[in-house]
């Protein structure tokens, strides 16, 4: 069943609220930066969930967290998340790009669409919920889990942002629970968009390395960012569930990273120029052809680990949307 069609109600009476989102399928990057005009468009769509005190309220609007899950799809994880938020004054909007592109999971083919699509579908739920009678524009962020950290770091990213909202506009804040940073544009300015970065170094899909010169590049750019490394963390380390390995996945956390120019065209690993129009998969191949991909990676969370993440999530979008 999509997510759509399921009755959520949290404790507290929130009752989730269907939003149709104009989105797009973007071939890579470049298509977003440089070809918007010949974008492929598609309508995605997620639930609204308003709280039912009003603590947070300025002038009559809320703050909100686009909440965007990772290759699983919607977990029961992301909808407890969204449940705190709401309980502590926040709207939230939990974001399902998957339903209405008929994909389940991506953990074993991440190339199903692009990681340029989730990034895009971030910004194009920014554009609804900014225009909602009762959200503040101004306080608006987002919070991404694995493949949906990666999307979050990506729609802070300037260069992107820019291309699909306009100069300066986007999120106020980001939290990036365990991303992929295996594509990053070569300008990784943020603006204005504070950032936080959470991951485990027991990490068996995304590199902390990798992650680590990432939030390097953003803070040397100007950026406000800092990134919490939790020592014998898995991926997923918020989930609540017992540490399982999920023998489908295809992961390749050792690969190069590949950059991206100011066009949003892809920089081969092996190669000095950018070109426009290598994808996703072409990527893949070049990792997997290298020797870098493999089988199987570990999820889940020890003792105390998914209230460790709630209790940071809490603090930060209290301190930058409060």
């Amino acid at each position: 069943m999509r997510f759509r069609d399921q009755d959520i109600v949290f404790a507290h009476g929130s009752k989730g609220q269907n939003l149709d989102i104009p989105s797009a399928n973007p071939l890579n990057y470049f298509d977003v930066v440089s070809n918007a005009a010949g974008l492929s468009k598609l309508t995605i769509d997620g639930k609204l969930f308003l709280p039912s005190v009003d603590k947070r309220q300025r002038g009559g609007k809320l703050p909100l967290v686009l909440v965007v899950p990772g290759s699983l799809g919607v977990a029961p994880s992301h909808l407890a998340h969204a449940e705190t938020l709401t309980d502590d004054g926040f709207a939230t909007f939990v974001l399902d790009s998957f339903g209405a592109r008929d994909v389940t999971s991506t953990v074993a083919n991440q190339t199903q669409f692009s990681f340029a699509s989730s990034a895009y579908d971030v910004l194009a739920a920014w554009k609804i919920l900014a225009g909602h009678p009762q959200i503040d524009a101004n306080r608006i962020g987002a919070q991404g889990h694995s493949r949906g950290g990666s999307a979050v770091m990506t729609a802070a990213a300037r260069r992107f942002a820019d291309a699909v909202l306009g100069e300066g506009a986007g999120l106020k804040a980001v939290l990036a629970a365990y991303p992929w940073s295996g594509h990053q544009f070569l300008d990784p300015r943020v603006g204005e968009t504070q950032i936080r970065v959470v991951m485990g170094d027991a990490d068996e899909w995304c590199s902390p390395m990798q992650v680590q010169g990432h939030c390097q590049a953003i803070r040397l750019a100007g950026g406000s960012i800092a990134m919490r490394l939790i020592g014998g963390a898995q991926h997923s380390f918020d989930r609540g569930t017992d540490i399982v390995n999920v023998a489908e996945a295809s992961v390749s956390p050792a690969a190069p990273t590949v950059y991206l120019d100011d066009s949003g065209a892809f920089i081969h690993p092996l190669r000095d120029v950018a070109d426009s129009k290598l994808s996703d998969r072409d990527l893949m191949v070049y990792a997997l052809t290298a020797g870098y991909g493999r089988k199987g990676a570990k999820i889940g969370s020890r003792a105390g680990e998914s209230e460790l993440f709630r209790a940071d999530m809490l603090a930060f979008w209290q301190r930058t949307l409060g």
